[in-house]
């Protein structure tokens, strides 16, 4: 009975649709988030936003996600969470110093691509991004449109 009850109660992911369309995505870690409780549930009810966020590093080289957009608990009481509010990840250390270092030497962006439930925890997908130039967002409109047409083409046909 508990089984059918998680099952029709299914988690939402959180994407990042603005950092697929703006950047090309190089290597993708998986990081836990240090939230406050009312933070959790917000998110449980899908009332969170990364399109603005990115990852930046503090002087104890801690990764932290700034401009992320995680909406007040409407059943939360004055010890509601500030809405977006710096919030630290959980990495390994050879990660860190993976991330540290791309954005340093290499001068790429690290930005969430999404937000999800991992047994019962929250964590984040992040990359190592490289902005795309207007030429490079055309040609990726270019190919999308191309393949849609050709799935449209094969419905047509299995008919």
């Amino acid at each position: 009975m508990t089984s059918s009850k998680r099952s029709n109660n299914s988690q939402k992911e959180i994407h990042n649709k603005k950092a697929v369309h703006n950047y090309l995505i190089g290597d993708k870690f998986e990081a836990g988030v240090v939230l406050c409780g009312t933070e959790v549930k917000a998110i449980r009810q899908g009332q969170a936003q990364i399109s603005d966020a990115f990852v930046r590093f503090n002087r104890a080289s801690d990764a932290i996600l700034f401009n992320a957009n995680i909406a007040e608990y409407s059943f939360g009481n004055t010890e509601n969470h500030p809405v977006t509010r710096a919030r630290k990840l959980l990495l390994h250390k050879n990660e860190l110093k993976k991330l540290k270092a791309a954005i340093e030497i290499d001068g790429l962006a690290v930005l969430p691509l999404r937000m999800f439930f991992s047994h019962g925890l929250v964590k984040v997908e992040i990359a190592i991004c490289r902005g795309k130039k207007l030429f490079d967002k055309r040609e990726t409109l270019k190919k999308r449109t191309a393949l849609r047409e050709a799935e449209r083409a094969l419905a047509r046909f299995k008919r």
